[in-house]
C-alpha cells in the first residue's frame, strides 16, 4: 500500500501541467480578491446610508443576473476559446468593483449604483463559472481530473478561510474603498494571466449554430442523461436548506443560543475547517461508488441544522459544522470530476450552467418564504424542516440502483454513462 507521502506526490501531479498552473494561480489570485469583497460591500452600503433591505437588494441583483445569464454563459464557454472568456469576464468584473471602489472613495457612491456593479458582477461570473470548468476538463487528463479539482478546493477554501477576517483588517484600516479596489485588483490581473494562457489546440466545435441551437443541445444532453438530472434535484433541494440554515437561519440562532457573532464566528471557521479537510481527503482518496459518497455527504451537510434544531450549544454547532463543509466538499468534488468525464468536453459548459442554474433557481423564493417563516414560528422549527429535507434528499436517490451503480472507470476512462 502506497505511504500517505506517495499518495501526496501522486495527487499534486497535475501541477505538472504548465496550463494548469497558471489556470490556479489565475483562480487563487481572483479568489484572494472575491474573499474580502463580501465584507467590503457590506460596510460599503451601510457607510452610504444603506441598510439590510438595501444591502439584500444589491445581493439580490447578483444573484438575479447569474440566474438569467447561465445559460448564455455556459453555451458561450462551448463555442468560444475558454481562455478568452475569463480574459474578459475577469477584466469586466475587475472594472465593474473598480467604479464601485472609486464610488465608494468619493463619496459619490448611492445605493443603486452598487445595485447596478452587482449585476456585473452577476453577469461575469455566469460566463466565468462554465468556462473556468471547462479550462479543466479540457487541459487535464480524465484520469487526474479529482486531483486537480481537490487542489482548486483546496485552494480556494483555504483563501476563504482568511479572506473575511484580512476583509474586516482592510475595511477598518483603511476603508471598504480600498478592499474593493483589491478586488478589482486581482480580477485585472486574473484578466491578464488568462490572455496570455493559449491552450494547446482549437477545440472541434460540434452541434447546431447559434445561441439557442447551442442551448438547446446543452438541455438535450442534459435530460438524455438521467442519473444527472435525477442528481441536480436532489442538489434543488438541498442548496437551498443550505443557504437557509447558514445564511439566515444560523445567525439569528447563534445571536439567541451561541452568544452572538464571535459565537457564530466559530461556527463559520469550523465549517472553513471542514471545507479544507475535504479538499484535503478528495486530494488523496480515490473512491469508486460515486454514488453512495455524494449522497453521504450531502447528509452530512444536514449536521449542523439538526445541531441548532435540538437547541444544541456551541461545540456541537461548530462539529457538525466541521462534518458539513467536509462532506459538501469531498461530494462535490468527486461529482464535479466524474461529471467532467462523462459528459462530451464540447457540451460540458452547457451542461454544466443548466446544472448550476437548476441548483440555484429555488433560492430566492424559498429564502423569501424562510423568512416570512421564522418570523411566526422561531428558527428552530425551520431548521428541522431543512434538516429532515436535506437527509431524505441525500438518501433517495440511492433507492435507485442506476445511483447505486455509478462508479468511477478503472480501465476505460472514456466510456460515456448514458442512461
Amino acid at each position: 500500500m502506497p505511504s500517505l507521502f506517495h499518495r501526496v506526490v501522486t495527487a499534486c501531479r497535475p501541477l505538472r501541467i504548465p496550463l494548469f498552473r497558471r489556470h490556479v494561480t489565475a483562480r487563487v489570485l481572483s479568489w484572494t480578491g472575491t474573499a474580502v469583497s463580501p465584507v467590503a460591500l457590506a460596510f460599503a452600503v451601510l457607510h452610504i446610508g444603506g441598510g439590510p433591505g438595501s444591502l439584500g437588494l444589491v445581493l439580490a441583483a447578483e444573484m438575479g443576473s447569474l440566474l438569467l445569464m447561465l445559460l448564455i454563459g455556459g453555451a458561450v464557454a462551448d463555442q468560444v476559446s475558454r481562455t478568452r472568456v475569463l480574459a474578459w469576464a475577469n477584466a469586466g468584473a475587475g472594472a465593474g468593483q473598480g467604479v464601485a471602489a472609486l464610488l465608494v472613495a468619493s463619496g459619490r457612491a448611492e445605493v443603486w449604483h452598487l445595485v447596478g456593479l452587482a449585476v456585473v458582477g452577476g453577469v461575469t461570473g455566469a460566463f466565468s463559472g462554465p468556462a473556468a470548468s471547462g479550462v479543466v476538463r479540457e487541459v487535464v487528463p480524465v484520469d487526474e481530473l479529482q486531483q486537480a479539482n481537490a487542489l482548486l478546493r483546496l485552494a480556494q477554501n483555504s483563501v476563504k478561510a482568511g479572506g473575511p477576517a484580512l476583509g474586516g483588517v482592510l475595511v477598518g484600516v483603511v476603508g471598504p474603498a480600498w478592499a474593493i479596489g483589491w478586488d478589482a485588483v486581482t480580477y485585472l490581473i486574473a484578466a491578464v494571466l488568462y490572455a496570455r494562457l493559449r491552450l494547446p489546440a482549437e477545440r472541434v466545435r460540434i452541434g447546431p449554430p447559434g445561441m439557442l441551437g447551442g442551448i438547446a443541445e446543452g438541455w438535450r444532453e442534459f435530460v438524455a442523461r438521467r442519473w444527472l438530472w435525477l442528481m441536480v434535484g436532489q442538489s434543488a433541494l438541498v442548496v437551498p436548506c443550505w443557504l437557509i440554515s447558514y445564511q439566515t437561519y444560523g445567525p439569528v440562532y447563534g445571536q439567541q443560543h451561541l452568544g452572538g457573532a464571535p459565537g457564530w464566528g466559530l461556527v463559520m471557521s469550523g465549517f472553513t475547517c471542514g471545507l479544507i479537510a475535504g479538499a484535503s481527503v478528495a486530494l488523496v482518496l480515490r473512491p469508486r461508488r460515486v454514488g453512495w459518497l455524494v449522497c453521504a455527504g450531502t447528509a452530512a451537510m444536514a449536521a449542523p441544522m439538526a445541531a441548532m434544531a435540538t437547541g444544541g450549544g456551541l461545540a456541537v454547532v461548530v462539529a457538525g459544522a466541521a462534518v458539513a463543509g467536509c462532506g459538501q466538499t469531498l461530494g462535490s468534488t468527486v461529482w464535479t470530476s466524474f461529471v467532467q468525464r462523462q459528459v462530451p468536453e464540447h457540451l460540458y459548459g452547457r451542461v454544466s450552467s443548466i446544472s448550476t442554474l437548476a441548483q440555484l433557481a429555488p433560492v430566492p423564493l424559498t429564502a423569501l418564504l424562510a423568512g416570512a417563516v421564522a418570523g411566526h414560528t422561531g428558527v428552530r422549527p425551520g431548521l428541522a424542516v431543512c434538516a429532515v429535507v436535506t437527509v431524505t434528499a441525500a438518501g433517495t436517490p440511492l433507492c435507485l440502483r442506476r445511483i447505486r451503480a455509478l462508479t468511477l472507470p478503472t480501465v476505460d476512462t472514456k466510456t460515456l454513462v448514458r442512461r
